[in-house]
């Protein structure tokens, strides 16, 4: 009887402890399991090279958001931004792809504007900036053609 006990008490702390590694693994991980509280917003592109899906999307240093997906529409690139809810992006808004450091990851910076329309589920921020090529940007100067 006393080796039932034992093997449940075991098998009860084994459960418990994944259990906790799928929470930390979610909760590490930044996924969503259900639909999250956020609204999508679109931004037209005509280079996204570098920002990879999953991406923090940040005002002012903050994180509001993730890069949800990232597609090819006509000769540009669209990308789809998963916005916290309770954030304000204005249709005056800016969306940069910056760097973090000199050979960092890519993120996308919004400024959020103020002066125009707020952008509600599924807006379109018109306003880009395409990250810097920092490849093109050496080519540029090795070969001399930096003005």
């Amino acid at each position: 009887m006393e080796r039932g006990k034992l093997e449940l008490v075991v098998g009860v702390f084994v459960l418990v402890g994944i259990v906790c590694l799928g929470y930390l693994a979610v909760k590490l991980g930044k996924l969503e399991l259900v639909g999250g509280d956020y609204y999508t917003l679109h931004a037209d592109f005509s280079s996204t090279s570098g920002l990879k899906k999953g991406a923090a999307v940040e005002i002012a240093g903050v994180e509001v958001g993730r890069v949800k997906d990232i597609n090819l529409k006509e000769d540009r690139a669209m990308v789809d931004l998963a916005i916290n809810q309770g954030i304000s992006v204005y249709d005056d808004a800016i969306a940069s792809i910056k760097t973090r450091g000199i050979i960092g990851e890519k993120f996308m910076e919004l400024s959020p504007g103020g002066g125009g329309e707020k952008l509600g589920q599924d807006g379109t921020i018109i306003d880009t900036e395409a990250g810097i090529d920092l490849e093109q940007v050496i080519s540029q100067f090795i070969h001399g053609n930096v003005q």
